[in-house]
């Protein structure tokens, strides 16, 4: 596989999907510093400082040139021009097709859609132009909204994982979702 250089923004209805840029730091900042945003994150609460950090890692992260790697893409609501979460895909095996997706969106804009239409696109972009056979999703089993979105984006859970994961000062459970790229195309119909 050659791996995936998009064109950007990809464009939905409401939204841009792009590389992150410096100027983000301020949107980014409004949403990794809520505790209710990255609870069920890999990364702790933020300061202004330590997002421009993660800022400047996320940068380079626009292409899949290699397994293991993940496109990490800002959410930029078109009508304001703002930042309102990520979207992430990872390109996590290339012999067996694998991918897994993540999203991150500020509570302000949650409960609208727009990141099921972030995560529909990214999907999109995993089956059709990276050519994913089955895209995963790994979440912590108490995290009730992000397992109805993956639920509406037609994924399944296909594991409970019991305690498997020290995560953030407590033992976690997991749940793990995915959908394969036949059930995708069978669902656009």
């Amino acid at each position: 596989m050659p791996g995936l250089r998009p064109t950007y923004p990809l464009r939905t209805e409401r939204l841009d999907l792009r590389p992150h840029r410096m100027d983000d730091l301020d949107d980014l900042n409004a949403f990794h510093s809520r505790p209710e945003v990255v609870r069920y994150t890999p990364w702790p609460v933020r300061d202004r400082e330590q997002t421009r950090k993660a800022l400047e890692a996320k940068l380079t992260q626009d292409a899949l040139t290699e397994s293991g790697q993940w496109l990490v893409l800002a959410i930029e609501l078109r009508e304001t021009g703002t930042v309102i979460g990520e979207v992430l895909l990872k390109w996590a095996s290339a012999t067996d097709r694998q991918g897994e997706i993540g999203f991150a969106l500020h509570t302000d804009y949650q409960g609208r859609g727009l990141a099921f239409e972030a995560a529909a696109e990214v999907l999109r972009l995993g089956f059709e132009d990276l050519g994913l056979h089955r895209i995963c999703a790994v979440l912590d089993d108490r995290n009730t909204p992000s397992a109805q979105l993956l639920e509406r984006l037609g994924m399944h859970r296909e594991a409970h994982l019991i305690e498997c994961a020290f995560f953030k000062g407590e033992w976690a459970n997991e749940y793990i979702y995915a959908l394969r790229a036949s059930e995708w195309r069978a669902a656009l119909g």
